[in-house]
């Protein structure tokens, strides 16, 4: 098996098994070092930071709020994973020569214009969307799928099949070609 594509990406197979040794490996070392399993995912990572930025304005808020006072505002492994991802990517991208900075990805030009602010605005109304629903849920599809799935959870396997046929029909019905 090769690990890279013709195109010079990573191999899926490879790069999801290596995830799968990732997630064994995350909750086996927070089991020894943390005393508790620990999973992979990211959503309460980026309320933490957000409690983060309003303790700086109000700290007897973010210390009377009941969210935060259960999701303890602190930097953890996960938000260490998180900084790592990223660098990761960028790493990753600047070896395969796919890097390069773009306001509007070229698919979203072509089916809605090169205007900036729009492509924004559906960001951050998308990524707002996004993450309630990770709240809602107690979790992002990350952990969810990734964990839950690691650990046979049959509601992991349900909440993976929704992520990707709903992400398939958004696809469809935002990429879809105009006639």
């Amino acid at each position: 098996m090769k690990l890279k594509t013709e195109d010079g990406g990573w191999n899926p197979y490879v790069a999801g098994a290596l995830l799968g040794v990732l997630a064994v490996l995350s909750a086996y070392a927070t089991t020894i070092w943390l005393g508790k399993t620990s999973y992979l995912g990211a959503s309460t990572t980026f309320v933490r930071v957000a409690g983060f930025i309003e303790k700086l304005f109000s700290t007897a808020h973010v210390a009377a709020n009941a969210y935060f006072i259960k999701e303890k505002i602190a930097i953890d492994w996960q938000f260490m994973l998180l900084i790592g991802i990223f660098i990761g990517a960028l790493v990753s991208s600047l070896t395969d020569k796919s890097f390069k900075l773009e306001s509007v990805p070229p698919a979203w030009a072509e089916r809605f214009g090169p205007s900036v602010a729009r492509r924004a605005i559906a960001a951050i109304v998308g990524g707002a969307i996004a993450m309630i629903g990770a709240r809602m849920a107690d979790g992002c599809p990350s952990g969810h799928g990734l964990s839950g799935s690691m650990q046979l959870s049959v509601s992991a396997f349900v909440a993976l099949a929704m992520f990707f046929g709903i992400g398939i029909l958004m696809a469809n019905l935002v990429y879809r070609r105009k006639s």
